[in-house]
C-alpha cells in the first residue's frame, strides 16, 4: 500500500515543474511534488556564496521571457512577490584600450542603438536596428513556436503550428534569406550581415548565452538567441530565488503539494505504464493519473527506470543522447566594494550601469576562440566573462554601499577535466579573470574584493542537478536528428511525461511545464485553461 496518494506526481521542483504543478492543480487535480533539495527553482537559486550578506545568483541571471511567460500572468505572480526591473543599457562590452563601449539598448532606444554600434560602422546599425524590427514585429510568433508542443502530441495545435511556421519563414525572408539558408550557422550569418568586429564579438557572446551553438547552430538559433532575446532581458529584484519562491507559492496557493528533502530514486510502473514513484527513505507514492519528471532524460530513463526497462525505440534515444558542449558554464561570484569604472566609460557612461557586460575580449576572433577552446573541452586561456553587477539596480543583493558580482564563464563539460584538476581551475580561474578585469576597469584590484568563489562545471551538476554542467539537460546527437518530433513530453511509457528543458530549451521560460500541461490536457481530457482571449499560444 502506498504511503501517499495523488492524482500526479512531479519529480523536481524546478521552475518547469512549478509551472506544471500549478496548471494541473488549478485543473483540479490533486498534485504532489517531490524535490531533492530544501529549496525550489533548479537553476534559478540565489546563495550568499561569497560571505554574509552578498547574494549571488548561482546560474540564471536574467529573466528574459517575462513579457511573453503565459505561467507570469496566468498565476499572477507579482502578486506572489516577483519584481521586475529592466535596466535601460541591456548588452555591452568594453574595450581594455579604453575606445568606446558598444552597447545594445532596450528596443524602445533604438536611436541610442543606433549610436553605439554607428561609432564602429553605420552599415551595421542600420542592419542591425532593421532586423531586431522585424524580429521583434514577429515577437507573438516566435513566443507561439516557443510555448506550443509538437504537433503530434497535441492535436488541436496541428492547424496553429502550421500558420506559426509559416509567419517565421516569412520573417526570415523578410530579413533578407533565402529558405536554404537557414542550415547556416549563426557565426556565418553574423558575420555576413555586419562588418564591425566590435558588433560581431558581442552577437558571438549573445549568441552562446542561450545555447545556440556559433560554430554548427542554425539559422533560427540566429534569430532566436542574437536577435529576438538580445537586449530584452529583467532582472529579479532580491535574486532569482524570489521569483523561483513566487512560482511555487503559486502552485502551492493553486492547491499543490511540495514535499522537500525528497529525492526520487525509482519511478514505479506496472503493466507499461507509471503508477508512482519511490522516494530515497523508501516512502512510494502512488501516482493516479500520471507522474511527470523534471529531471534530465539520463536520470529518468536510466537511473529511474533503468536500462534493462526500456523500449528499444528509448534505448535508441539514451544511446544518442549527449550534454553540452553547447550550455555548460561556470559561475564567477564576487563581492565588491565598490562597482568597476571601465576605461570605456569616459566615451559612454552607460557601460557603467549596463545590465549584462562582455569583458575580457578586444575582437571578434577572441570571443570565437574562447567559444571553441571551451566545446572542445579546454579551459579557455583568457578568462573572458559575461558580467552582472544587479547591486547598481537592487541594493538588497549587497551590504549597504557594497555590490556584487555573477558572471558566466564557458567551460568544458564535468567530465572533460579530474575533480582535482577541477580544484586547480576553482583556485586559480578567478584570479587570472581579476587581473583580465583590471586591465578593462583599474578599480579592480584585489583590494576592492571582498571574497570571490567559483562555481566550476562539475559543482553545477552536483549542486544543480545538471549533467556535465548542461542547464539544457542534453539533447539528441545527429543520428537522431531525423526523427519525428514526438516522444518530447509524452513518453512512450503510459502516464510518464517530460516537463524540463530537455523538452523545451534553456532559460526560465517556464515553457517546458506549459506545454507539458497541454499534451496532459489532451490526454486526460482537462480544461484547457491556457487559451486566453488575444494569446496565439
Amino acid at each position: 500500500m502506498a504511503d501517499a496518494s495523488y492524482d500526479a506526481v512531479i519529480i523536481g521542483a524546478g521552475h518547469n515543474g512549478l509551472c506544471l504543478a500549478a496548471y494541473l492543480a488549478r485543473a483540479g487535480l490533486k498534485v504532489g511534488m517531490f524535490e531533492r533539495r530544501h529549496d525550489e527553482g533548479g537553476g534559478a537559486h540565489t546563495d550568499e556564496a561569497t560571505v554574509p550578506g552578498f547574494w549571488h545568483n548561482l546560474h540564471a541571471q536574467y529573466m528574459e521571457f517575462i513579457e511573453v511567460m503565459p505561467f507570469y500572468r496566468d498565476f499572477d505572480l507579482p502578486s506572489f512577490g516577483a519584481r521586475m526591473i529592466k535596466p535601460d543599457a541591456q548588452v555591452g562590452i568594453t574595450f581594455a584600450d579604453g575606445r568606446p563601449p558598444l552597447i545594445i539598448y532596450r528596443p524602445e532606444f533604438a536611436d541610442k542603438t543606433h549610436a553605439s554600434i554607428a561609432y564602429y560602422s553605420r552599415r551595421d546599425a542600420d542592419t542591425f536596428n532593421a532586423i531586431r524590427r522585424k524580429v521583434l514585429d514577429a515577437n507573438n510568433y516566435i513566443s507561439a513556436m516557443l510555448y506550443s508542443p509538437p504537433a503530434s502530441e497535441a492535436p488541436a495545435e496541428g492547424g496553429r503550428t502550421e500558420a506559426i511556421m509559416g509567419r517565421l519563414l516569412q520573417l526570415w525572408i523578410d530579413i533578407g534569406f533565402k529558405p536554404q539558408e537557414m542550415n547556416k550557422c549563426p557565426k556565418v550569418l553574423i558575420d555576413e550581415l555586419f562588418e564591425s568586429s566590435e558588433l560581431r564579438a558581442t552577437l558571438y557572446r549573445q549568441c552562446i548565452e542561450w545555447g545556440a551553438n556559433l560554430h554548427t547552430g542554425d539559422g533560427m538559433g540566429f534569430v532566436m538567441a542574437v536577435i529576438w532575446l538580445c537586449a530584452n532581458h529583467y532582472m529579479s529584484i532580491g535574486g532569482t530565488h524570489t521569483f523561483a519562491h513566487a512560482m511555487a507559492s503559486a502552485a502551492l496557493a493553486a492547491g499543490a503539494d511540495l514535499r522537500y528533502n525528497s529525492p526520487v530514486v525509482e519511478i514505479l510502473n506496472s503493466g507499461g505504464r507509471a503508477t508512482g514513484v519511490r522516494l530515497k527513505d523508501g516512502r512510494t507514492i502512488e501516482a493516479r493519473k500520471l507522474v511527470a519528471s523534471n529531471a534530465d532524460p539520463k536520470t529518468t530513463f536510466i537511473d529511474l527506470i533503468g536500462w534493462d526497462k526500456l523500449s528499444d525505440f528509448r534505448k535508441e534515444r539514451m544511446a544518442s543522447w549527449h550534454f553540452g558542449p553547447e550550455h555548460v558554464l561556470g559561475t564567477p561570484s564576487f563581492a565588491l566594494r565598490n562597482p568597476p569604472d571601465y576605461k570605456s566609460a569616459r566615451h559612454n557612461a552607460d557601460i557603467n550601469k549596463c545590465f549584462y557586460t562582455i569583458v575580457g575580449f578586444e575582437d571578434a576572433h577572441q570571443v570565437s576562440d574562447y567559444i571553441l577552446e571551451a566545446y572542445g573541452g579546454q579551459i579557455p586561456e583568457r578568462p573572458g566573462a559575461g558580467t552582472w553587477v544587479n547591486s547598481l539596480w537592487d541594493p538588497s543583493q549587497a551590504p549597504p554601499g557594497m555590490h556584487t558580482m555573477n558572471g558566466w564563464f564557458f567551460f568544458p563539460r564535468a567530465s572533460c577535466l579530474s575533480p582535482e584538476e577541477w580544484d586547480n581551475v576553482r583556485r586559480d580561474y578567478n584570479g587570472k579573470f581579476l587581473e583580465l578585469w583590471r586591465a578593462y576597469a583599474p578599480n579592480m584590484t584585489r583590494e576592492n574584493v571582498v571574497a570571490d568563489k567559483l562555481y566550476v562545471t562539475l559543482d553545477m551538476e552536483r549542486r544543480m542537478a545538471m549533467p556535465e554542467g548542461d542547464f539544457s539537460q542534453g539533447r539528441l546527437g545527429r543520428m537522431n536528428a531525423g526523427l519525428p518530433r514526438e516522444h518530447i513530453y509524452r513518453t512512450e511509457i503510459e502516464g510518464l511525461y517530460m516537463c524540463g528543458s530537455s523538452a523545451s530549451g534553456g532559460g526560465v521560460s517556464a515553457a517546458g511545464g506549459y506545454n507539458a500541461y497541454k499534451v496532459i490536457a489532451h490526454d486526460h481530457n482537462l480544461p484547457k485553461i491556457w487559451q486566453q482571449e488575444g494569446r496565439l499560444y
